[in-house]
Protein backbone atom coordinates (compact mmCIF):
# COMPACT_ATOMS: atom_id res chain seq x y z
CA UNK A 1 0.00 0.00 0.00
CA UNK A 2 2.48 2.56 1.01
CA UNK A 3 4.43 1.71 -2.54
CA UNK A 4 1.07 2.51 -4.36
CA UNK A 5 0.90 5.96 -2.14
CA UNK A 6 4.56 6.79 -3.56
CA UNK A 7 4.03 6.17 -6.72
CA UNK A 8 0.56 8.17 -6.67
CA UNK A 9 3.10 10.94 -5.24
CA UNK A 10 5.54 10.39 -7.93
CA UNK A 11 3.21 10.70 -10.34
CA UNK A 12 1.30 13.64 -9.47
CA UNK A 13 4.72 15.51 -8.92
CA UNK A 14 5.35 14.62 -13.19
CA UNK A 15 1.90 15.92 -14.01
CA UNK A 16 2.40 18.63 -11.88
CA UNK A 17 5.72 20.22 -13.12
CA UNK A 18 4.51 18.98 -16.91
CA UNK A 19 1.43 21.18 -16.34
CA UNK A 20 3.65 23.96 -14.87
CA UNK A 21 6.47 22.58 -17.51
CA UNK A 22 3.49 23.88 -20.31
CA UNK A 23 2.79 27.00 -19.32
CA UNK A 24 6.63 28.14 -19.24
CA UNK A 25 7.56 29.76 -22.16
CA UNK A 26 10.81 28.70 -24.16
CA UNK A 27 13.16 31.72 -25.30
CA UNK A 28 14.43 29.31 -27.59
CA UNK A 29 13.10 29.55 -31.51
CA UNK A 30 12.92 25.78 -32.02
CA UNK A 31 9.66 23.92 -32.30
CA UNK A 32 8.98 21.08 -30.13
CA UNK A 33 11.75 21.71 -27.77
CA UNK A 34 11.02 21.54 -23.73
CA UNK A 35 12.81 21.56 -20.68
CA UNK A 36 11.62 17.80 -19.86
CA UNK A 37 11.76 18.57 -16.27
CA UNK A 38 8.97 15.90 -15.28
CA UNK A 39 12.14 13.37 -16.44
CA UNK A 40 13.36 14.62 -12.69
CA UNK A 41 10.21 12.74 -11.43
CA UNK A 42 11.53 9.70 -13.85
CA UNK A 43 14.89 9.36 -12.94
CA UNK A 44 14.06 9.37 -9.41
CA UNK A 45 11.68 6.81 -9.60
CA UNK A 46 14.12 4.52 -11.62
CA UNK A 47 16.51 5.38 -8.58
CA UNK A 48 14.27 4.23 -5.57
CA UNK A 49 11.93 1.58 -7.13
CA UNK A 50 13.70 0.58 -10.48
CA UNK A 51 12.36 -0.19 -14.59
CA UNK A 52 8.67 -1.67 -13.21
CA UNK A 53 7.93 1.59 -11.57
CA UNK A 54 9.46 3.83 -13.56
CA UNK A 55 7.09 2.59 -16.41
CA UNK A 56 3.82 2.98 -14.20
CA UNK A 57 5.03 6.61 -13.48
CA UNK A 58 6.07 7.38 -17.44
CA UNK A 59 2.71 6.11 -18.59
CA UNK A 60 -0.03 7.65 -16.27
CA UNK A 61 2.23 10.80 -16.80
CA UNK A 62 1.87 10.87 -19.89
CA UNK A 63 -1.78 9.55 -20.11
CA UNK A 64 -3.11 11.65 -17.65
CA UNK A 65 -1.42 15.03 -19.12
CA UNK A 66 -2.87 14.51 -22.31
CA UNK A 67 -6.02 14.10 -20.60
CA UNK A 68 -5.64 17.05 -18.58
CA UNK A 69 -4.19 19.40 -21.50
CA UNK A 70 -6.83 18.31 -24.03
CA UNK A 71 -3.62 17.66 -26.39
CA UNK A 72 -4.95 13.98 -26.87
CA UNK A 73 -3.25 13.64 -30.54
CA UNK A 74 0.19 13.86 -28.70
CA UNK A 75 -0.47 10.50 -26.83
CA UNK A 76 1.44 8.79 -29.50
CA UNK A 77 4.79 10.94 -29.25
CA UNK A 78 4.51 11.36 -25.35
CA UNK A 79 4.00 7.35 -24.75
CA UNK A 80 6.70 6.50 -27.48
CA UNK A 81 9.50 9.33 -25.89
CA UNK A 82 8.85 8.50 -22.36
CA UNK A 83 9.12 4.40 -22.88
CA UNK A 84 12.42 4.67 -24.74
CA UNK A 85 13.77 7.44 -22.27
CA UNK A 86 12.63 5.50 -19.02
CA UNK A 87 14.28 2.26 -20.73
CA UNK A 88 17.83 4.63 -21.53
CA UNK A 89 17.86 5.55 -18.48
CA UNK A 90 17.69 2.52 -16.62
CA UNK A 91 19.64 0.38 -18.33
CA UNK A 92 22.71 2.92 -18.49
CA UNK A 93 22.32 3.82 -14.98
CA UNK A 94 22.05 -0.26 -14.33
CA UNK A 95 25.01 -1.01 -16.55
CA UNK A 96 27.12 1.93 -17.41
CA UNK A 97 26.66 3.46 -13.56
CA UNK A 98 30.10 3.50 -12.83
CA UNK A 99 31.27 5.26 -15.82
CA UNK A 100 28.04 8.06 -16.15
CA UNK A 101 26.91 10.16 -13.62
CA UNK A 102 22.87 11.10 -13.41
CA UNK A 103 23.76 13.92 -15.62
CA UNK A 104 25.38 11.53 -18.34
CA UNK A 105 22.23 9.26 -17.61
CA UNK A 106 19.89 11.83 -17.90
CA UNK A 107 21.92 13.11 -21.35
CA UNK A 108 21.00 9.40 -22.88
CA UNK A 109 17.61 9.47 -21.54
CA UNK A 110 16.92 12.72 -23.54
CA UNK A 111 18.40 12.16 -26.76
CA UNK A 112 16.61 8.79 -26.76
CA UNK A 113 13.29 10.74 -26.33
CA UNK A 114 13.90 12.81 -28.98
CA UNK A 115 14.55 10.06 -31.22
CA UNK A 116 11.96 8.28 -29.92
CA UNK A 117 9.32 11.44 -30.60
CA UNK A 118 11.11 11.56 -34.08
CA UNK A 119 10.56 8.53 -35.04
CA UNK A 120 7.02 8.20 -33.87
CA UNK A 121 6.52 10.90 -35.65
CA UNK A 122 8.06 9.74 -39.32
CA UNK A 123 5.71 6.75 -38.72
CA UNK A 124 2.44 8.67 -38.40
CA UNK A 125 2.83 11.36 -41.05
CA UNK A 126 4.90 8.70 -43.28
CA UNK A 127 7.71 11.10 -43.90
CA UNK A 128 11.60 9.59 -42.76
CA UNK A 129 12.65 12.87 -43.23
CA UNK A 130 11.53 14.07 -40.40
CA UNK A 131 14.67 12.16 -38.25
CA UNK A 132 17.02 15.05 -40.17
CA UNK A 133 15.47 17.08 -37.09
CA UNK A 134 17.50 14.91 -34.75
CA UNK A 135 20.87 17.12 -34.57
CA UNK A 136 18.69 20.19 -33.29
CA UNK A 137 16.59 18.23 -30.93
CA UNK A 138 19.74 15.77 -29.55
CA UNK A 139 21.37 19.84 -29.31
CA UNK A 140 18.85 21.49 -27.52
CA UNK A 141 18.46 17.54 -25.63
CA UNK A 142 21.88 18.08 -24.26
CA UNK A 143 21.34 21.25 -22.25
CA UNK A 144 17.86 20.04 -21.04
CA UNK A 145 19.25 16.69 -20.15
CA UNK A 146 21.94 18.67 -17.87
CA UNK A 147 19.27 20.49 -16.51
CA UNK A 148 17.31 17.66 -15.35
CA UNK A 149 20.65 15.37 -14.30
CA UNK A 150 21.86 17.88 -11.88
CA UNK A 151 18.19 18.47 -10.42
CA UNK A 152 17.86 14.38 -10.26
CA UNK A 153 21.24 14.00 -8.34
CA UNK A 154 20.25 16.62 -5.62
CA UNK A 155 17.38 14.99 -5.35
CA UNK A 156 18.21 11.80 -4.76
CA UNK A 157 21.01 12.49 -2.71
CA UNK A 158 18.34 14.59 0.04
CA UNK A 159 16.33 11.43 -0.57
CA UNK A 160 19.45 9.16 0.45
CA UNK A 161 20.07 11.90 3.41
CA UNK A 162 16.09 11.73 4.72
CA UNK A 163 16.07 15.18 3.92
CA UNK A 164 13.00 14.61 1.54
CA UNK A 165 10.40 11.87 2.68
CA UNK A 166 8.23 10.86 0.16
CA UNK A 167 5.39 9.27 1.80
Amino acid sequence: MRKTVKLGILISFALIISLFENMMPIPIPVPGVKLGLSNIVLLVTLLMFGLKEGFIVAVFKSILMVLVSGRLGALPYSLTGTMFAVVAMYLSHRYLGRWLSLIGVSELGSLFFNFAQLLAASFILNNIRIMAYLPVMALMGVVTGYIVGITSKFVSDRLKKGDINVG
